[in-house]
């Protein structure tokens, strides 16, 4: 698998534009792997995991081809991960030389608001919409999604994602906080390869955090894991969605996480598993 790191920020952005707190001055300051978009990530090229505000942005810097990708799973409709409206770029007319329906995959708040965001056109041959849910598993040509519980938004049914293929295996847990209980329950007995972990906090002093992760959760994660034998020596960890409100930057997250082997994402990182 191809992973595409498309964006690793948190709801604001990383700096936010209309912020002059230190963190976001230090981060126009000393730019590179401290800007960083709306979190999203592309697999494969053709499976895209939500679609924020910035994604047109990110395709232009990336030279990423948009008709290409086939399928588009959205977690939840909070807006830094659900602007389906933007997806009315795609119909005939607008876009030329599409040859595939783009298929959308959501719980029922975001397949039901993406049909009204798209209005008529929700109903032409270039798209089509699949409802999730969690624990029941989905095949996407040779790749397998399985919707897991996160522990996010108590009003709605916010979705986590085990993706395998070709022998490999990606949690994606963005965004979360302490895994649900239903979630650590499927997750017994399973391996994963490479995870994809919330870490909007930094330190936070608590472990089980609801809502978003921080370093300290994120550590006791891996450790419960690694106990468990679902994460084992070679299995990778990399972290993602992060706030100015942590007033950490890049280094200062690398330098929290390098001890324990974890890897900080940054928008534009591609990882082959």
């Amino acid at each position: 698998m191809k992973i595409h790191f498309l964006g690793t920020a948190a709801a604001e952005g990383f700096p936010n534009p209309f912020c002059r707190c230190e963190a976001c001055r230090k981060a126009r300051s000393l730019g590179e792997k401290n800007i960083r978009t709306r979190s999203s990530i592309l697999i494969d090229d053709v499976i895209k995991v939500d679609y924020s505000a910035d994604s047109h942005m990110q395709a232009l810097r990336d030279r990423i081809d948009l008709g290409a990708v086939e399928h588009l799973l959205f977690t939840h409709t909070h807006y830094d991960h659900f602007q389906p409206s933007d997806l009315y770029n795609r119909i005939e007319g607008f876009a030329h030389g599409i040859d595939h329906p783009l298929h959308i995959y959501g719980n029922d708040a975001a397949i039901c608001q993406s049909g009204m965001a798209l209005g008529q056109v929700a109903g032409s041959n270039r798209f089509a919409f699949h409802l999730l849910r969690p624990f029941e598993t989905i095949s996407l040509g040779n790749t397998k999604i399985t919707p897991l519980l996160a522990n996010h938004d108590q009003l709605e049914t916010c979705l986590l994602f085990y993706i395998e293929k070709g022998g490999k295996t990606l949690f994606y847990g963005n965004d979360t906080g302490w895994l649900h209980d239903d979630t650590w329950a499927w997750l017994k007995g399973k391996v994963i390869d490479m995870a994809i972990l919330d870490c909007t906090h930094s330190f936070t002093n608590n472990v089980r955090n609801p809502n978003h992760m921080g370093i300290e959760t994120v550590l006791e994660v891996q450790r419960i894991w690694k106990e468990e034998g679902i994460l084992d020596g070679n299995g990778l960890i990399y972290v993602t969605h992060f706030t100015h409100n942590s007033g950490f930057l890049h280094d200062d997250f690398e330098s929290a996480f390098r001890p324990f082997g974890i890897q900080v994402a940054y928008d534009g990182l591609i990882v082959d598993l």
